[in-house]
């Protein structure tokens, strides 16, 4: 299992985007870009899930999904992983684990789209991932009051941090978590498999 962890110099920050990428779309890259920059980040992964455990359908095969989240995000620091599949994590609090032993001197942030933090109390084991590692989440179309109501947001209301303090995310002990807003692509995988576009 040694050759599914990508080499990381101590000390780098490495923010984290999971997601079944089906089909990835320019949301994605949006947000990338903006937590780049935003959250100070030295790499940023894509994290291409085998199956979203709370979805009933699965998604389209693996080494499809990493081909077109390549084809579309072509950036030096953006890093378009199938590790996931190859370390046999199904939830984000396992594959978090995995990561924090296998790179004990690398400081992870999780990344998500501010439609997940909505249902983030619906994730396995949500509240250890919060408490894991720090966590920046990025506005999407039509979800920005939902996820601040949230009652992962209502419960870890005194762990967030201003927008303003956003380079500090990273450096934070968790539970630490940002809200961002930013440019967004109303670009949509649901959307654009219902047009036909993207076949399972």
């Amino acid at each position: 299992m040694r050759n599914a962890y990508p080499f990381l110099c101590p000390g780098m920050i490495v923010g984290l985007l999971g997601g079944s990428f089906d089909p990835p779309h320019q949301g994605h890259v949006q947000i990338s870009l903006a937590a780049l920059k935003r959250f100070g980040l030295d790499q940023l992964w894509w994290l291409v899930s085998p199956g979203n455990p709370l979805k009933v359908n699965p998604p389209a095969a693996m080494a499809r999904r990493v081909a077109a989240a390549r084809a579309m995000m072509d950036h030096p620091k953006v890093h378009i992983s199938d590790i996931e599949a190859r370390l046999g994590t199904r939830y984000t609090a396992e594959t978090l684990r995995a990561l924090r032993k296998a790179y004990p001197h690398v400081r992870f942030v999780w990344l998500m789209g501010a439609d997940n933090l909505a249902h983030f109390h619906r994730w396995k084991d949500w509240q250890d991932i919060l408490n894991t590692v720090p966590v920046g989440v990025l506005a999407r179309p039509g979800e920005r009051i939902s996820a601040r109501l949230s009652p992962a947001a209502r419960i870890y209301r005194s762990a967030r941090l201003a927008p303003s303090d956003s380079q500090l995310l990273a450096r934070s002990d968790a539970p630490k978590w940002c809200f961002l807003n930013v440019p967004m692509s109303h670009a949509s995988s649901t959307e654009i498999r219902k047009r036909g576009d993207w076949t399972r």
